[in-house]
């Protein structure tokens, strides 16, 4: 089992930046490719962003390709989504994920092939 709790959520102004982590315990964090999700109010869960458990292999969706880093640090088990220039459009509620993939470079994309989830933080954009 791997549990998962995200941090970082809260309310900002348009443009300002914002840094959500996802703190892991449990097995071995360095053997999961870890992704962000979010779900806004009557939507879907999307995917955000995913990063391999070397951290050498990152994607994003296109929604905020250019404007967010996911990054990981293995030592702390805790990935991180940095989000530069937020719209009101990102606000929903953050999912953290973890997937068990068989290689260092292997990233998720959606979300039926992650095997944890966090409990979600709420990021509220206001313009």
């Amino acid at each position: 089992q791997v549990q998962l709790v995200e941090s970082g959520g809260g309310l900002v102004q348009a443009g300002e930046s914002l840094r959500l982590s996802c703190a892991a315990s449990g097995r071995t964090f360095t053997r999961y490719a870890m992704g962000w999700f979010r779900q806004a109010p009557g939507k879907e869960r999307d995917f955000v962003a995913a990063i391999s458990w070397s951290g050498g292999t990152t994607y994003y969706s296109r929604s905020v390709r250019g404007r967010a880093t996911i990054s990981r640090d293995n030592a702390k088990n805790t990935v991180y989504l940095q989000m530069n220039s937020p719209k009101p459009e990102d606000t929903a509620v953050y999912y953290c994920a973890a997937a068990d993939v068989p290689s260092s470079i292997v990233v998720r994309t959606t979300a039926s092939e992650y095997d944890y989830w966090g409990q979600g933080t709420q990021v509220t954009v206001s313009s």
